[in-house]
């Protein structure tokens, strides 16, 4: 598919053929990059996309311990001295 490229203000830009856009759903904000001589535009992802699956994946395998164990008190008084309020 052809397409040419316009002004738009004292930029350039391509009219992206909406057949294009549907086929891979790109819609929103996109990051565009130069590989080669080549442009490619991605749609934006999400800060921590895909972490959840992740974090239950880890909870699975019992890889979500934690490290540090619980350090043991130096002393008794938060237990002896200390009064709630």
């Amino acid at each position: 598919m052809r397409t040419r490229i316009v002004r738009i203000g004292n930029s350039r830009g391509i009219r992206i053929p909406k057949p294009l856009l549907e086929e891979i759903g790109l819609e929103g904000e996109v990051e565009v990059k130069v590989e080669g001589n080549a442009l490619v535009v991605r749609p934006v992802r999400q800060a921590r996309a895909g972490w959840s699956d992740v974090f239950a994946r880890m909870a699975e395998r019992g890889d979500d311990e934690l490290l540090d164990r619980v350090a043991e008190p130096v002393s008794s008084w938060d237990e002896e001295e200390w009064q709630w309020s």
